[in-house]
């Protein structure tokens, strides 16, 4: 691995979050998660000594400029951010609220610049640093009945492209890891949303969301957090820009 130190990873208390700071973790990097569940960052800590979990939230400015004076005076400066946050609803555009629309862009792309920002200045003037976003293939192609969720990850790969083009000289690289449908907490809600809605049952729910993959399966958080590590190591260096698909082949 790289020799980076700390990580922060938000939206770290479950599913791909976790995974990804278990995987910073075991490679000797010390690791801050927020999130809003102070329970879920406890457990997450618990699994590894040098996980820590702060209370943030990452649709307000403030709460994030306070995470990272509080985690750097702790542990030095983040060389690497992991804007990993997210939430989805689901319903026809014609029905979706206004106040729908704005939650949804404020947590998945506001809350995803929100989280870098403050990391921009200081890695740039190191040249050395990761940024890497959590996007999704919603941010590659459209998906029916997610009107606000795809247009919040086109917005972060956009976002992601733009940092790595001012970036391009310093050192520090920007990516964006997207996954299709992970095994994760998020699945099961959108798996009952559906339920609820069609009346169809749970296994024929899953079935017909994990045939959205040519490998007819989900990913899982595991695969999503070897993509986050790679783009940390060393031989990932010349690698920025780019939004890497992790989908068995739904999208390139």
């Amino acid at each position: 691995m790289t020799p980076f130190r700390h990580a922060l990873v938000t939206g770290g208390g479950s599913g791909v979050g976790r995974a990804i700071a278990l995987a910073l973790a075991n490679e000797g990097i010390d690791v801050t998660i927020c999130g809003r569940r102070e329970a879920q960052l406890e457990a997450v800590a618990a699994e590894s000594g040098r996980i820590h979990g702060l209370a943030a939230d990452v649709t307000d400015e403030a709460s994030m400029q306070a995470l990272y004076a509080k985690a750097e005076a702790a542990r030095g400066p983040f060389d690497i951010v992991v804007a990993n946050a997210g939430m989805a609803g689901s319903a026809p555009a014609h029905k979706v609220s206004l106040a729908d629309w704005q939650k949804t862009l404020e947590v998945n792309l506001t809350g995803a610049f929100l989280s870098v920002q403050p990391a921009l200045a200081g890695m740039a003037a190191w040249k050395s640093g990761r940024i890497i976003f959590v996007a999704s293939t919603a941010g590659l192609k459209g998906y029916a009945y997610v009107a606000p969720y795809v247009a919040a990850k086109h917005g972060v790969v956009g976002l992601m492209r733009a940092l790595a083009a001012e970036n391009a000289r310093t050192g520090v690289t920007v990516n964006a890891v997207c996954p299709g449908f992970v095994e994760t907490d998020m699945l099961d809600e959108s798996v009952q949303r559906i339920v609820e809605k069609t009346g169809r049952s749970v296994e024929e729910t899953r079935a017909a969301l994990a045939a959205t993959s040519p490998q007819n399966r989900f990913i899982q958080p595991d695969e999503v957090a070897a993509a986050v590590l790679w783009l940390c190591s060393d031989a990932a260096r010349s690698i920025t820009g780019q939004a890497i698909s992790v989908s068995g082949g739904e999208t390139w």
